[in-house]
């Protein structure tokens, strides 16, 4: 085994943390930002790329960091090691109402192809790159663009997804449909494309864009049912407009549509 052997905790319902326990001289590495919190003897280090590749030439880990940067991720991680002695604990956060999936990438096929801001932690020696999509039709409609993360290893890894996640398990040729933004990931033996949605009404007028992600098995696959983008745009459109009138206020039944909406 080559990715440290780390034991968890998930902590909570709808903001949920990780609680991870490292053995004297265990590692685990992380997404700027999600730590919370650690015990002491726990040391902090920013590290260049995953240091999945330790004995790598500094060129070979500029080329990898650059290929994360290229899913929209920065150049560094954040690494923590327990140089103490005895189990120590660290604790990384959900960074919006969703769910944390542990997946054990020894169990996935040693591989799992996920949307980009989807990686929270994994066990040191887990490698975080990106997921090249050739067909252009996945690309430019697929809702996650040309390129998607690839988590690769033998080592406990964890993705962060909005809302509910459900976890399905396709048969060979079994086919699922699925809204391009409530695709978290899934594993390499299942096969990703796009589908036009089809009917001039269903693509203008339906509200689900033009597209699905089609997806054929076998294999798992993990779906969200609050994609951040979604949430984002609730929130900006129920935001106070310019001079901080709600959309409501201003008009005849503005007051009257408040308190119909709830708003006092």
């Amino acid at each position: 085994m080559n990715a440290h052997e780390i034991d968890y905790r998930l902590i909570g319902e709808e903001m949920q943390a990780v609680e991870i326990e490292l053995d004297p001289q265990e590692t685990a590495i992380a997404e700027p930002g999600s730590f919370m919190m650690m015990e002491e003897g726990i040391e902090m280090q920013t590290i260049f790329g995953d240091g999945s590749r330790e004995n790598e030439s500094f060129m070979g880990k500029v080329w990898n960091a650059g290929k994360r940067a290229l899913t929209g991720e920065g150049l560094f991680m954040t690494a923590f090691s327990n140089n103490g002695l005895g189990k120590k604990k660290v604790y990384f956060a959900s960074p919006y109402p969703g769910k944390i999936i542990p997946l054990d990438l020894s169990k996935v096929g040693h591989r799992i192809i996920c949307q980009k801001d989807a990686f929270l932690c994994a066990a040191k020696g887990v490698s975080v790159s990106l997921e090249f999509r050739k067909k252009i039709g996945v690309g430019l409609f697929g809702g996650e663009g040309f390129i998607m993360q690839k988590l690769e290893g033998d080592g406990m890894a964890f993705l962060h997804a909005g809302g509910t996640i459900i976890e399905k398990h396709l048969a060979a040729g079994e086919n699922l449909r699925v809204d391009t933004g409530c695709l978290v990931g899934f594993e390499p033996s299942v096969h990703y494309d796009i589908q036009f949605v089809g009917g001039l009404k269903n693509s203008i007028f339906g509200g689900e864009g033009f597209f699905f992600a089609t997806l054929r098995g076998p294999g798992k696959v993990y779906i969200q049912s609050l994609p951040f983008s979604r949430l984002a745009d609730r929130v900006i459109a129920s935001a106070p407009k310019m001079g901080g009138k709600s959309k409501g206020e201003g008009s005849i039944l503005g007051t009257l549509g408040d308190l119909l909406d709830g708003d006092n």
